[in-house]
């Protein structure tokens, strides 16, 4: 039988995988996980599990311990319970929100305008973030994993960045969401941006480096870029696309709470583990040494942050760049 060969940066390293060997390590992982409560259960889909071990480089040990995590996070925070009353007032400026377009490949995008802060509450704003990104997961295709972000540095400088929102933020992404972020755009970063580019990008495996583009408005190749993306009749005109009519934070009120109309559906769906008795998890031990049948022998001290673990929102980017012509660009 010829399997598919599927293939996963993580760690500083590149497995293949077989098609047979996927689901043997994704039965593992249940067989280790144990029974669940219907909504945690129906977050292991068998496209979840597989998730978690590409970011873990196919390591079952690992990916099971990171998703252990996951869950015990879910259980606490409850992100699907999150409605958008509570967070309303985190989006009054329009600094993240699902734009009513897609990218050409069907996916959710999301726009960050990190210059747009309105709020210093830590926790508020990650409890917005976290909003964002279940909604963004909601209004994905069945067939769709990840999403687009585009984020907006029009106005922004060194004061609207808070280390410790972005510590929580780049936490919460890459150890609950990952395998989510399929792109991101840069569009119009300030030039104090280049030099750190060029610090981080050694650190990156290539496929994240290639998750993350440069974009600036006066520059053709760019444009071309986001021509590819985009229905520029659809794209907003901060982006260079058509559409001026701008960020309404009435017209998104309603349909947020229309989405959130859906969430509990989105959460209750049928699952043959839900009949299983719950476990406490409380019970989950994030340090258990599981005899996964891949020994553990992958290398446990990462050389480079992988493609799973995202970037943080003013870490990540396309750039479409204003005058300059040595537009960076990075495929």
């Amino acid at each position: 039988m010829s399997a598919a060969l599927k293939k996963s940066s993580s760690n500083g390293s590149d497995k293949s995988v077989t098609t047979e060997e996927q689901h043997a390590k994704i039965s593992e992982i249940r067989k280790l996980i144990g029974p669940l409560p219907e909504k945690l259960a129906i977050y292991c889909s068998d496209a979840a599990l597989t998730r978690y071990l590409r970011a873990r480089n196919w390591n079952v040990k690992k990916a099971t311990k990171m998703l252990k995590e996951t869950l015990k996070w879910r259980a606490e925070y409850k992100p699907e319970e999150i409605r958008w009353e509570e967070v309303a007032h985190e989006a009054e400026t329009g600094k993240i929100y699902r734009s009513n377009y897609i990218d050409k490949h069907g996916r959710t995008v999301l726009v960050m305008r990190p210059s747009c802060q309105n709020t210093k509450s830590t926790k508020g704003q990650i409890r917005y973030l976290v909003y964002c990104m279940e909604n963004a997961i909601l209004n994905l295709p069945p067939d769709k994993e990840q999403m687009v972000w585009l984020i907006d540095f029009n106005g922004y400088n060194l004061s609207h960045t808070s280390v410790k929102v972005t510590r929580e933020t780049a936490h919460i992404l890459q150890d609950h969401y990952p395998e989510r972020l399929g792109l991101a755009i840069l569009y119009n970063p300030p030039k104090f941006f280049e030099p750190f580019w060029k610090v981080v990008k050694p650190f990156l495996e290539p496929k994240t480096q290639n998750k993350v583009k440069f974009v600036y408005s006066d520059d053709p190749n760019s444009k071309k870029i986001m021509e590819e993306l985009f229905d520029m009749e659809k794209l907003e005109s901060a982006f260079g696309g058509n559409d001026d009519s701008g960020f309404n934070i009435s017209k998104y009120a309603e349909r947020m709470r229309e989405d959130d109309k859906r969430m509990p559906a989105f959460w209750t769906r049928g699952n043959p583990q839900s009949a299983e008795p719950p476990v406490d998890l409380n019970s989950l031990d994030l340090n258990s040494d599981s005899d996964a049948s891949d020994n553990g022998k992958v290398d446990s001290s990462p050389s480079h942050v992988s493609d799973s673990e995202t970037l943080s929102p003013s870490e990540s980017v396309i750039f479409t760049k204003g005058s300059d012509n040595d537009s960076t660009e990075v495929h």
